[in-house]
């Protein structure tokens, strides 16, 4: 039988899981990726708040997320000054 805490913390795990499946396909389409990316369910389950771990990664790795970023927030900006 599942504990309260279990019962009470079923969506944040939920939410955890899919928001990290999503981190790792978006930064797969762009060509960069976190290896050590995983969801911290020990953490989560001693305090009922999952987080989600990033780890390590190569340099390179990073260095492309930063591009990502950056073009992501670039247009996020052009497509706002056009409202």
């Amino acid at each position: 039988m599942a504990s309260m805490l279990d019962r009470a913390t079923a969506e944040q795990r939920r939410e955890a899981a899919l928001v990290a499946d999503d981190l790792a396909a978006v930064l797969a389409l762009g060509g960069a990726k976190l290896p050590s990316l995983e969801v911290d369910w020990d953490f989560g389950r001693r305090t009922g708040c999952y987080l989600i771990s990033l780890g390590a990664a190569r340099t390179s790795d990073v260095v492309r997320i930063v591009e990502l970023l950056r073009k992501g927030l670039h247009f996020e900006r052009l497509a706002a000054d056009d409202d």
